[in-house]
Parts: structure tokens; sequence; C-alpha cells
């Protein structure tokens, strides 16, 4: 890069839930002073920065995307003081703070909304065209239903108005009408208000949908452009260190649009390459990541993929055909109860069967891939999953600290906790929690902290270009890749299959040292354990530009 490397580039991320981090109080919620005291676990840890799931006012009908107040903390959670308090407590350990906002609708119980549907309200004229209103329900019939399980259109009558709002996710969130300006000013607002804060990044949700035309599905339209383009405008002249992080379930070749020409979003998930992760596990075979990545176009300068594992909704199978998606739930979703619309309502340890050297593996493809890898809480530690908790919360359980009452997260009576927390014989806070781990050097924990710790020492992990390379004559078997920035490379060896596979690394260099045990590995006959990998890094390089290593 030919300026100073934006922070985010190299950056390695985790999503948390503030309510299921840490209690303070003993209300049996977690909270902003809760994660205070966890922030040097998360330091520990080596993540550079903390992506808050939403912290605003919310009835909670959608875990806190239902938002009745965009400028305040919801109640449980603190107060703008406790959040400030965060931002100076994290920055002093050089971690950053993301807030989630959601420019595309609100809770039903939103002043806006509130003033908006009742004509005798004091503000009914200033919010009257605040929200997409219709007297029919037949308009935009070619926009898809989201949440398929729970709703069966786009539209809901409202009786206190006499006319139909328009939502394209819960009934409970009207969306927005951005074809007021006054709405997008106050969006605008919103922004600034988080980064006079102390936030140091936003993750928009949903930004695909914010605007609605006739013939269209009301996705990706040419003006959500313009008005993402015009928020991150505003964010280089008000606060140019300020990440703008976007959720564009989209395939690569239509998510790119969101980058603009680096002038729009500084980072977008790379959401179809997450489930093709575990297809190639399932299968042994990397032909489900070579696909994607040759579907996966160049990036702005500046711009970056996040990438993850697991993350608080399901395991979206949006991206898949529809006989992959049957494929992906008869191997990891068997029970009808771990799938959820169109995906698998499970965390990443049960997913793989509670397999540290799969959760591993997926750990090695995450860290050394394109892209900055998010971590989802409770992950690095093998937290299991509820499933028969209401639609996504069994992926939201407490944290699991140590194997006191409440797992260390709360001093509540257990019966107040916001959720339950795991106490299955396999998954149990008795048995899994990080006081257990931190003291084993073997953890899964300490594994999954080596590893962290290993891709900070290389930039070339988050900088670097990619190209894939052989090792074995079972090629589909290994995930081999190579990562170059500058003058130096990695060359990466991920085996998908439970056991070992034999090859050959090439005399591209004098030897090869691995970077995460330290082995010096000479150039000929090399074998990689079941599930093993390895990142190498070439001593007196000579490589020739070929495919080999």
């Amino acid at each position: 890069m030919t300026q100073k490397t934006p922070w985010y580039i190299d950056a390695v991320f985790i999503e948390l839930n503030t309510r299921a981090y840490q209690d303070s109080n003993g209300d049996g919620w977690g909270d902003l002073p809760g994660l205070i005291t966890r922030l040097d676990y998360l330091k520990n840890l080596g993540v550079d920065a903390i992506w808050l799931l939403p912290i605003m006012p919310s009835p909670l009908r959608d875990d806190g995307y239902d938002v009745s107040d965009f400028c305040d903390i919801f109640p449980a959670y603190g107060t703008m003081d406790d959040f400030r308090t965060l931002v100076r407590e994290a920055h002093k350990r050089e971690l950053r703070i993301i807030v989630e906002i959601i420019p595309n609708h609100t809770s039903d119980q939103h002043p806006w909304f509130l003033a908006s549907r009742d004509p005798n309200h004091p503000d009914h004229a200033k919010y009257h065209d605040w929200y997409v209103w219709s007297d029919t329900d037949q308009k935009y019939t070619d926009a898809r239903i989201i949440f398929t399980d729970t709703e069966t259109s786009n539209w809901t009558f409202d009786a206190l108005r006499g006319q139909y709002f328009w939502h394209r996710f819960y009934s409970s969130q009207p969306d927005l009408n951005y074809d007021n300006q006054e709405v997008q000013q106050a969006m605008l607002d919103i922004v600034k208000f988080w980064i006079d804060a102390g936030a140091d990044g936003l993750r928009v949700d949903a930004p695909p949908y914010l605007f609605e035309r006739e013939g269209t599905n009301c996705e990706n339209l040419p003006e959500t452009h313009a008005f993402l383009k015009r928020m991150r405008k505003l964010i280089d002249e008000y606060s140019p260190d300020t990440l703008l992080l976007s959720e564009a379930n989209m395939w690569p070749e239509e998510v790119i649009e969101y980058f603009g020409s680096g002038d729009e979003m500084h980072m977008n998930f790379h959401f179809p390459l997450m489930p093709r992760l575990y297809m190639a596990l399932a299968k042994g075979d990397r032909t489900p990541i070579e696909e994607i990545f040759a579907r996966t176009p160049e990036l702005p300068e500046g711009c970056q993929w996040g990438t993850f594992l697991r993350c608080h909704d399901e395991l979206t199978l949006e991206m898949v055909t529809p006989e992959e998606r049957k494929w992906m739930w008869e191997t990891y979703a068997p029970d009808p109860k771990q799938r959820i619309n169109q995906g698998i309502r499970r965390r990443l340890a049960p997913l793989v069967g509670n397999d540290p050297r799969r959760i591993l593996l997926l750990h090695s493809m995450l860290l050394t891939m394109v892209g900055s890898p998010f971590l989802y809480y409770g992950d690095e530690i093998g937290m299991g999953d509820n499933v028969d908790l209401f639609d996504r919360n069994g992926l939201r359980t407490p944290m699991q600290w140590d194997n006191s009452p409440n797992a260390g997260f709360s001093e509540a009576p257990a019966e107040r906790l916001y959720a339950p927390v795991i106490s299955d014989p396999v998954y149990g806070f008795q048995k899994v929690n990080v006081a257990t781990q931190e003291n084993d050097p073997h953890s899964l924990l300490n594994q999954v902290r080596h590893l962290i710790a290993v891709r900070k020492q290389y930039p070339a992990f988050g900088r670097g270009d990619f190209s894939w390379r052989s090792f074995s004559f079972e090629s589909k078997a290994v995930v081999a890749y190579q990562r170059k920035w500058q003058n130096s490379r990695i060359v990466v060896l991920n085996n998908l299959r439970n056991v070992p596979v034999k090859g050959w690394i090439s005399e591209t260099a004098e030897k090869f040292i691995d970077v995460l045990s330290g082995e010096t590995i000479l150039p000929g006959d090399y074998t990689l354990e079941p599930y093993g990998f390895v990142w190498l890094l070439p001593v007196n390089d000579n490589q020739d530009g070929k495919e080999n290593l």
C-alpha cells in the first residue's frame, strides 16, 4: 500500500454480546461495567477490536436489532458514561470498539414510528413519511421474504393509520423511508453521535435493503449505494480513522459493489466463504473453497474482507444451492431443531463434534486466508449451544468464565439470568470454562491464542496476495496456499482429512520453518497429520513463481 496501512487490514476482531459477557451488578444481565472488567482477558486473547452487538434501547423482539432509541444505551447494559469509560479503558489497552448501527429499520416502539402511525400524535406531521406506507400490500412483489419461518409478507396492516407498512425483517421492525431526506440526515447524525462518543468503527446492519423500487427485488439499488457513499464521505471528512463495516450477505461479485471504488465501505463480510469451509471439511475436498475464491474479485486499495467461522446468527446457507443446503443440513444439523430459516443455529464446537483438531484447523484457515478474521465470543474455549431456546438465542448464552455458579458470569439467582448457562455433560460450564483452560498450555484457549499471536507477527496474512499451491497427489485433500507481501511469503498447508496425507515440499527454499512450532522442515517428502496444519516460512528462498511450494 502506498499510504499508511489502515488499522483494520491487520486487525483480529471479536464479536460479543454485552448481555452475555459479564454481569457487574447481579441483575442477571451482562453490562458495560462488567465488560470493562474482562478487557484484560480480551487483550490477552490477542484481538485488536471488539464488535459489540446492539447496545441501544430496544424491546428486544429481535435481540436489539429492533432499536427504540439510536442515541442511548439499553438500560440493563449501563449508561452513555459507562460506554465512554469502556472506550477509554479499551484504548488504554490498544483495543478498539465497534458499535452496531441498524439503519434499515427501527422498532415499532420507536418514537418516530409511534408518531408516524398515529394521525392524532402531536408529531405526526413531522414523521408522517419517515416509514414506507401503502394503501395496498401488492407493491414491491418481487422482493423476497427473508424470515420465511415467521413472516408471510413484507407488508403489515396498521389499523391505527389504516395503511400497510413495509418491513424486510420482522413485522415489529418497520423499514425507514430513505426517499425522505430527513431520514437520511437523521441517520448521518446518528453516525456522528457514536463517533463523538468514542466508537472506532460502525458495523452497518443490513445495508442492501434501504430503498424500494417497483419492478426490482428492492435490494442493492443504486440509491442505496449513493447513500452509503454519502455516509463514507461524512466519515472521511469527520473522522477518517473510523471503520465502516457492512453486512451484505451476497455473492462476492455482487458485494464488491459495497466497496465502491474505495469510497463506500471499508470492509464487507465474505459470507459465501464461511459455509464452504465447512463443506470442504466434511468432504475432505478443497474444491468448494477454490470455487468461491475464483468468484472473489480484487478489492480497491484500502479495503478488506471480513471473514468468520461463526457469529450470533445462524450459519447462513443462503449462498449455496438447494442441493448443497440439503446436504449441509443433513451433515451438520441432522436434528430439525438445529435448523432455522435457511441456515443452522449451532456454535462452532458442536458443528464439528467437539473435535479440537477440526476447531483448530478451521481457525488455521480463518487466520491465514484473505481478510481480517472475526472470532465469536466463547468459541475460543469451545462453548456449546442450546437449540431449545427461541430463535438464535441458543447461540447467545452467558460466557463461561469458571465452574462456579452461573459460570462466573453473574451472582444473580440462576432463574434471573437472561438465559440459562450451558450445563449439559459435554459443553457445560463445569467442564468448559476459561479458568480451567487458562492453566493448561495445551487447552483450546491457549492454542487459539498462539495462532492469533503468530498471525500478528506476519503482515502477509492481512495484506498479502493469495495464491493456491500444490502439495500432494491427493491435491484436493490439502488446502495449500501462499500469502506473499513485499519480499516475504508464507505457505500454509491444511489437511482436511482424518488421515495422514503425504506430499512433497519442493526445493524452492533451502529449508522451511513452521512458524507455529518452530520445527525445521527440509524439502522433500512430508506427511501432514490428520486435520494437521503448518505455516511454512522459507529460509534462503529461491521460489520460482510456479504453483509448487
